[in-house]
């Protein structure tokens, strides 16, 4: 039986960065995968998802390449060829993954784990042996989460007809026509990238809106952008009448009072995602489970078995990489016996890397009327915007909602070119309580997509100067 100071069961985005902080701060670690390191993110979700989105951003622009001058002559598109480069993009973050762990003298073993009971954990590795190691500061889930179908209305995955976003991101070609059910980040990228590629696309949600975590001004934006590029965007939807067969799948959408047939090669299924829970030994342990299948934990991450902890996907939303990585830092201070920053679960963004682009911190404008909070809302549109208007990117906006008497950034929202790498100016300033005056304070370079970040900060307060 070998000894750590701490056992992560998980390599994902949180076990693996929790891992790397835990030996900075001078514990011994040891982390057991199942899979290859890195997890969900870097295997087969957030990585090769946006390697395949950058390859369809690639296709729109040489569509218009005319445009700026650029004559490209005949042009096909290959998903296949896309898709395997993507596969080499995933191999490079596994690889560096593994090189971090050798710096940082991290022990990781490729198999299976279980809570062996008190402070061990049994593992049945990769060569079918079975090990038990013990833990003195604590055992750390971090198992993630797994695409899930829709049986409820028929729709079991299949590898074939009804496909996961996994089985999305290994495919040879693109299908000549899809339904993607789910408009969450997952399917509106997934939605964008076949659309690239020349299926025939259609977007179904059964709430009001696309992207029903985001703004309502968003949501209506990008769904005229998908519109506009062909995707047949379906809101409010009800499925029925779901027949799966060899080669097609057909069902029935009422939407808006209206009901048509639809017949799809190929049913993408992304409405949500379900914890990793099962062959843990948690039962056994004294692990409690929430509602809705996700290990219940506290402000400090513990569970309800002593010196067993859950970070990231399974223990609850919002299931997001960075959501985990920030967890799996903020524990391993914790068990290091250091003063950790709590996490700020209100301060944590959404980024959707579809074309446009969207993401967002803080709180919608609906929720601000919920909250019957006093505010004002300032808005400046990309195209106003003089770096926008050179790259042909000029769809969307930025806005900022911010508290009517003092200036607090309340939440702020960015559908447009580069959205998700904009956004962090609004992050950094909401950590720090800075106000719109304090953005409009810092002088933003000419030209450049964060111009309008500080235009919408001053349209705010009444001040806009550029549109």
């Amino acid at each position: 039986m070998a000894s750590f100071d701490v056992i992560f069961i998980g390599g994902g985005p949180a076990g693996y960065v929790g891992a790397i902080r835990c030996a900075q701060l001078g514990l011994s670690v040891a982390v057991f995968e199942k899979e290859k390191l890195g997890g969900t993110c870097v295997v087969i979700g957030c990585i090769p998802a946006k390697a395949m989105l950058e390859a369809a951003n690639l296709a729109n622009h040489v569509r218009h390449a005319k445009e700026f001058g650029v004559n490209v002559g005949d042009v096909s598109f290959d998903y296949g060829v896309a898709m395997k480069r993507s596969r080499g993009v995933s191999d490079q973050n596994v690889k560096g993954v593994e090189f971090l762990f050798k710096k940082n003298k991290v022990t990781w073993t490729k198999g299976t784990a279980r809570l062996g009971g008190g402070s061990s954990v049994v593992v049945k590795t990769a060569e079918g042996k079975e090990e038990k190691h013990e833990a003195k500061k604590g055992i750390v889930i971090a198992t993630g989460s797994r695409v899930k179908g829709l049986p409820q209305v028929g729709l079991e995955l299949n590898k074939k007809t009804v496909i996961s976003s996994d089985d999305a991101l290994l495919l040879e070609k693109a299908p000549k026509s899809m339904a993607v059910i789910g408009a969450g980040a997952v399917g509106c990228e997934l939605a964008d990238v076949f659309n690239a590629f020349g299926t025939e696309v259609a977007l179904i949600e059964v709430m009001p809106n696309i992207l029903p975590l985001e703004d309502a001004e968003v949501s209506a934006a990008l769904t005229r952008a998908f519109k506009k590029r062909g995707i047949n965007v379906i809101a409010g939807a009800k499925i029925g009448n779901v027949k799966v067969g060899k080669d097609s799948v057909a069902m029935s959408i009422e939407s808006g009072g209206a009901k048509t047939d639809l017949k799809v090669d190929v049913v993408l299924v992304a409405a949500g995602r379900a914890p990793v829970v099962e062959d843990l030994g948690l039962k056994e342990a004294g692990v409690q489970l929430t509602e809705r299948g996700f290990i219940k934990i506290d402000e400090q991450f513990r569970t309800a078995a002593k010196g067993v902890f859950a970070i990231g996907d399974v223990a609850g939303p919002p299931m997001l990489a960075h959501k985990g990585s920030r967890e799996g830092i903020v524990l391993a201070e914790q068990l290091a016996g250091k003063h950790a920053h709590a996490m700020n679960y209100g301060n944590i963004p959404n980024a959707t890397y579809c074309h446009p682009e969207v993401a967002s911190i803080g709180l919608t404008e609906q929720q601000c009327k919920d909250k019957k909070l006093e505010y004002k809302v300032g808005k400046f549109p990309f195209s106003a915007n003089g770096r926008a208007r050179t790259s042909g990117e000029t769809d969307g906006f930025v806005k900022i909602i911010r508290d009517a008497k003092y200036g607090e950034i309340l939440g702020a929202h960015i559908i447009g070119p580069h959205a998700t790498e904009l956004i962090h100016e609004l992050a950094v300033a909401r950590e720090n309580e800075y106000t719109v005056e304090e953005i409009d304070l810092a002088v933003h370079a000419h030209p450049t997509l964060s111009e309008a970040v500080a235009e919408a900060a001053l349209d705010s307060m009444g001040r806009m100067i550029h549109a």
